[in-house]
């Protein structure tokens, strides 16, 4: 895989690779099958080259065109596992965020070990009732999907029931700037903070916070999480992106690795969460004075 290229650009690529030997073997030119189509000129080579993802009805009307409709339902289902893979937030919210947490619960139930690494936000399984209002609504703000925060907080809190299931396992890694951002208000992170701290003496969860004085093995450059062996599982600003591929798995384990290696535990971490604490209680005072 080069550099800055994912599983999800290579399925894409593939799929695209594969339409393109439809058209050759229809002998057809680029321009002939828009044409045929009523597409711009620039649409085929756009989904041959993997700069954009078809649609079913693209894939149907394309394999039509080029004589190839028994490759239809093959093509398809490469497509619908691409679009698993790389899951734009327009999509899987629009039928709600109450929706994305209960799709989020059933993977939940399969899985008995989850490893979390967070550089910005505080993971969801651990968040508070209003840290979690508060992020709805800013997907809310950011996507303008349907608002049912309520329902959503909801959701995700009956998630978090499985923080206390004996036979699962829960690793997570936060950084310290994690606990500095100010996403939500000061009260709100007061109380996550707080959160954060019974949340360290739990038996089945580890959680390791790096402080900002830590020299990192490698760079903490996105939040993931990895359910067992078998998926990593991040956000981008358009997108969840969940990857299998064993070369992926084999990567983000490592890179898990060596950011719990050089995390703070126990005592040392709620060290760490309880002067971030008193920094905010303390601005808390003078703003209120």
């Amino acid at each position: 895989m080069t550099s800055g290229t994912t599983s999800v650009d290579e399925a894409r690529n593939a799929l695209g690779k594969r339409l393109r030997e439809l058209r050759v073997a229809a002998k057809l030119s680029g321009k002939q099958l828009a044409e045929s189509l009523s597409w711009p000129g620039s649409k085929v080579s756009k989904i041959e080259n993997g700069k954009q993802t078809p649609t079913d009805d693209d894939i149907r009307r394309w394999t039509g065109a080029t004589g190839a409709e028994d490759q239809a339902e093959s093509l398809l289902a490469t497509l619908h596992n691409l679009e698993t893979q790389h899951a734009e937030w327009q999509r899987v919210l629009k039928a709600g965020m109450k929706s994305h947490q209960l799709t989020l619960s059933q993977m939940d139930e399969r899985t008995k070990f989850y490893r979390s690494f967070e550089n910005t936000v505080i993971p969801g399984l651990l968040q508070t009732p209003e840290y979690a209002r508060s992020r709805f609504a800013q997907v809310v703000m950011v996507h303008k999907v349907p608002n049912d925060i309520n329902d959503a907080v909801r959701a995700r809190m009956q998630r978090q029931e499985m923080l206390y299931m004996p036979d699962k396992r829960f690793y997570f890694v936060i950084t310290e700037a994690a606990l500095h951002y100010r996403l939500v208000p000061p009260e709100v992170m007061i109380g996550q903070l707080d959160r954060l701290m019974a949340i360290s003496t739990m038996r089945n969860v580890k959680l390791g916070v790096i402080g900002f004085k830590t020299q990192y093995a490698t760079d903490p450059r996105h939040g993931f999480m990895m359910l067992d062996d078998f998926l990593v599982r991040f956000e981008s600003y358009s997108a969840e992106l969940n990857l299998k591929q064993p070369h992926e798995l084999e990567l983000y384990a490592s890179i898990f690795e060596h950011h719990a290696a050089v995390a703070s535990y126990g005592a040392a971490a709620r060290t760490i969460i309880g002067r971030v604490m008193e920094e905010l209680a303390a601005e808390a005072d003078e703003s209120g004075a």
